[in-house]
């Protein structure tokens, strides 16, 4: 069970800090929203959600200092929407060089035939591989996205949705995941990702 462990999230300074705490704590979750280098790198687990443009959240993670600090951390760290994003080694939106714990860049969405971007509502989940962070998620599964860049489907890939074409939806890479989606939007998906993710020791 996780009482009585710390979860903190990275202050990325998006709207959904308060609701992703707020969903946390309901799955017994002891949270605090940090961007103090030395909170974060004692937490339990560490969850870094991002909005917004991926050059103005590196910029953010760099004037904390936790651009150097994210990837030297061995907990269990969760990406979320942008987030996710950050992991890679760029995205295409800047360009902009990121984290790099991920192999490949973030490319924009194409706009097709009745899939405007931003790719935003409800889509299904099509589980790839099996991982302690898709435990009990089933294939069609939805979750809520709401983004206009996404990465491929790769060796890291957990779960992908489509959209036009399979984009990632979940990833892991060693001690980080990922989730493309808004789990505090996507109701019993999202909070059962997020229960898994309390779960998990490395």
């Amino acid at each position: 069970m996780v009482q009585g462990l710390e979860t903190v999230i990275i202050d990325s300074g998006g709207a959904n800090l308060a609701s992703l705490e707020f969903a946390l704590e309901r799955l017994g979750a002891r949270t605090r929203v940090s961007c103090d280098p030395a909170v974060i790198s004692q937490a339990a687990r560490v969850l870094l959600p991002g909005v917004g443009a991926a050059a103005d959240a590196m910029r953010r993670l760099n004037a904390a200092g936790l651009a150097g600090l994210l990837p030297t951390l061995t907990q269990p760290v969760l990406g979320i929407c942008l987030g996710m994003q950050l992991l890679f080694e760029a995205s295409e939106e800047g360009p902009t060089p990121c984290l790099g714990l991920v192999p490949g860049t973030v490319r924009r969405l194409t706009p097709r035939p009745g899939l405007p971007v931003p790719h935003m509502g409800w889509n299904q989940l099509l589980p790839l591989t099996p991982d302690p962070l898709m435990e009990g998620i089933r294939p069609n599964d939805y979750a809520y996205f709401v983004h206009s860049f996404a990465a491929e489907v790769s060796p890291a890939t957990l779960a992908t949705a489509d959209y036009g074409a399979p984009l990632t939806a979940v990833l892991r890479r060693g001690n980080f995941w990922g989730a493309q989606f808004h789990p505090e939007r996507s109701a019993a998906t999202g909070a059962r990702l997020l229960a898994n993710f309390l779960a998990i020791e490395v």
